[in-house]
């Protein structure tokens, strides 16, 4: 497998990958729930507390110098997102919060007889949110159904659950359980056409791809910085014109500015800070002039890797007997999914395999790992989910090999 990264020297800027208990390397293949920080999130992380602790809107040192920070961590995510001002980057506590928080903000124009579309290929927090809002207002919910055995969308799933009462359609760019990368620049052209609002869950495509808001044509997107190298917290993108009409809830004193008429409450500087040095680290694996060159190649580069090291787990595990991947497998298909892999082996509980890679230190998630909606469509609700398998781009392919060679241990 050949590939242009210096793996070693990425590996050696997150401090967490040298860690060992009992004289055991960690293998971190629990990404899709959280990936390991490098030492630019740290360093801004500390920065911020120690020397730049204060809430803003002030005149003296340490509010001036917070000031600058938070303006400077929106830039950040607008060039990481694609954005066309920082004003459209509202920072939240984590893509959940932020979707259940703009659910109730955008949902005061819905009325009862209107209908949303949700997707059964997606995680929870971009389906619940919108279950509840219907709920409440009387809304009427459509469904974009995936072929269970491509794993992916026919072109006309989300055209056949259209109509002219259609407000909003919420989907995922990429599955958190099958790994399938979708086609949202065509739904989300195709939700506009019919007049609705588009809702994008990018929480685990943005760790691994370009996100471009403006080339995929979506009113929202949403993800969280751990999912990209960064600390807890999410942060949103809204066109800007639409967050200006959006009814916003919030505080008498906070004003109608932008962001900060979604930002409610003081939110974690600290984190913020650690989301700028995500974005910066980023950008300090490509090449350019500005921020969001940098960022572009940095991913053309990232995604080229992490598509060969996919397949070489994919390969691997292909041939164990009574084992099913539930997702895309084909060797020319890898650029349709993320390096998300789940599987189910017959005989074996997902949760026993789980525990068995732990006992030897290779950190993975087993069950549903909140995506009902589609480990249900898959019919493995009720028999334990799946165990997920996450890469990114700091993992190797000795450590896929040593995954592989536990997987032989734990069905032998």
């Amino acid at each position: 497998m050949t590939h242009t990264l210096d793996i070693a020297a990425i590996r050696a800027r997150f401090p967490a990958l040298a860690l060992r208990d009992n004289d055991t390397a960690r293998i971190y293949f629990d990404n899709p729930a959280g990936t390991q920080v490098p030492t630019e999130v740290v360093e801004r992380t500390t920065e911020a507390l120690l020397r730049k602790n204060a809430n803003l809107g002030g005149y003296f040192r340490t509010t001036v110098d917070a000031d600058a920070l938070v303006n400077d961590a929106h830039q950040a995510v607008a060039d990481l997102y694609g954005a066309a001002s920082a004003a459209e980057i509202i920072f939240g506590q984590n893509m959940t919060t932020l979707t259940l928080h703009m659910s109730r903000c955008l949902g005061r124009s819905f009325n009862a007889g209107d209908e949303i579309v949700l997707s059964r290929m997606d995680h929870d927090a971009n389906v619940a949110p919108w279950l509840l809002l219907a709920e409440d207002k009387g809304l009427t919910v459509r469904w974009m159904d995936f072929d269970p055995g491509t794993f992916e969308f026919p072109d006309d799933a989300l055209e056949k659950v259209l109509s002219p009462r259609t407000k909003l359609v919420a989907l995922g760019y990429a599955s958190n359980c099958t790994g399938t990368i979708n086609d949202v620049k065509r739904f989300c052209a195709q939700a506009r056409a019919a007049g609705a609002l588009s809702y994008v869950d990018a929480v685990q495509f943005a760790p691994h791809g370009l996100v471009d808001v403006q080339d995929i044509g979506c009113d929202f997107l949403v993800s969280s910085a751990y999912k990209w190298f960064g600390p807890h917290m999410g942060i949103l993108w809204g066109r800007e014109a639409l967050l200006k009409q959006t009814f916003g809830y919030k505080v008498r004193p906070a004003g109608e500015d932008l962001p900060h008429k979604f930002e409610t409450g003081t939110l974690s500087h600290e984190g913020m800070a650690g989301c700028l040095g995500a974005v910066e680290y980023l950008g300090s694996l490509g090449t350019g002039g500005d921020a969001r060159t940098r960022i572009k190649s940095a991913w053309k580069t990232l995604e080229a890797y992490e598509q060969a090291l996919t397949l070489h787990l994919i390969n691997a595990i292909k041939p164990v007997k009574g084992l099913k991947i539930q997702g895309i497998t084909s060797a020319n298909a890898m650029h349709r999914r993320v390096p998300t892999v789940s599987f189910t082996i017959d005989g074996k509980t997902p949760e026993s395999l789980a525990r068995h890679f732990a006992a030897e230190n290779i950190f993975v998630w087993s069950g549903h790992n909140y995506a009902v909606e589609p480990v249900g469509r898959l019919g493995l609700l009720d028999k334990g989910g799946v165990l997920r398998v996450g890469l990114a781009h700091y993992n190797t392919t000795e450590e896929v090999d040593q995954f592989v060679a536990s997987l032989y241990r734990a069905i032998q």
